[in-house]
């Protein structure tokens, strides 16, 4: 799928519309997250509407990728309580993916924010974020 005009009835265009992002790199913006996991959690969108992120031409995917990068600095600098990050993409309603427009959450990661983080995005499923043998 190519990239395409803003959807109107996209919450991601609408907000790209209103102006209310807090970075941007070439074809990738950025917007705090409406429900945030953690303090700072941020979205990573491309400017443009495409639904899943596989769809995206290769620059776009630098872009975002790059601003990931830029994102994860500013935070660092901003917040020293900060150890960790958790990427994550849902790539279609069954992978839990709610607004179909292709992003990457970066959420910041601090200690004692979670009993047992072991495991990490592998918590997506109940019961399968620990490495013992089933």
């Amino acid at each position: 799928m190519s990239p395409t005009e803003p959807d109107p009835d996209c919450v991601f265009c609408e907000e790209l519309a209103l102006g209310n992002t807090v970075a941007e790199l070439g074809h990738a913006v950025a917007l705090r997250d409406r429900f945030p996991v953690t303090e700072g959690h941020t979205l990573v969108i491309p400017r443009f509407h495409v639904a899943d992120l596989f769809d995206l031409p290769d620059e776009a995917v630098g872009d975002i990728w790059r601003l990931l990068k830029s994102l994860r600095e500013q935070l660092n600098r901003d917040d020293p309580t900060i150890r960790g990050y958790n990427l994550g993409v849902n790539s279609g309603v069954v992978a839990g993916q709610t607004v179909p427009h292709a992003h990457v959450h970066l959420i910041p990661r601090r200690k004692g924010d979670t009993p047992e983080p072991r495991g990490g995005v592998r918590g997506v499923i109940p019961g399968q974020m620990s490495y013992a043998p089933r």
